[in-house]
């Protein structure tokens, strides 16, 4: 899934908001230094769709406050063992 970001760093507390089903609204409790908003930006969303960090990578903008984020929601499946 891909969805669009506006980060606001430096905020008193971490929040989601869903504006439209692609465009998200996230408040993030670091600063943007040294790429460490950026960071717990994907810790953020990890726990609101609830899968691991791993699964969630900025595409696109990362030093802007509007970001474009792929989410894996989905375990793709296991290729059938080859002969």
């Amino acid at each position: 899934m891909l969805i669009w970001v506006y980060v606001t760093p430096n905020a008193r507390e971490a929040r989601v908001v869903k504006v439209r089903d692609d465009y998200f609204e996230v408040r993030v409790d670091e600063m943007a230094v040294g790429d460490r908003a950026n960071k717990r930006l994907l810790e953020i969303l990890a726990e609101h769709f609830k899968v691991h960090k791993s699964r969630i990578s900025i595409l696109k903008e990362t030093k802007t406050r509007n970001k474009l984020v792929q989410v894996i929601l989905e375990r793709t499946p296991d290729l059938p063992p080859q002969s």
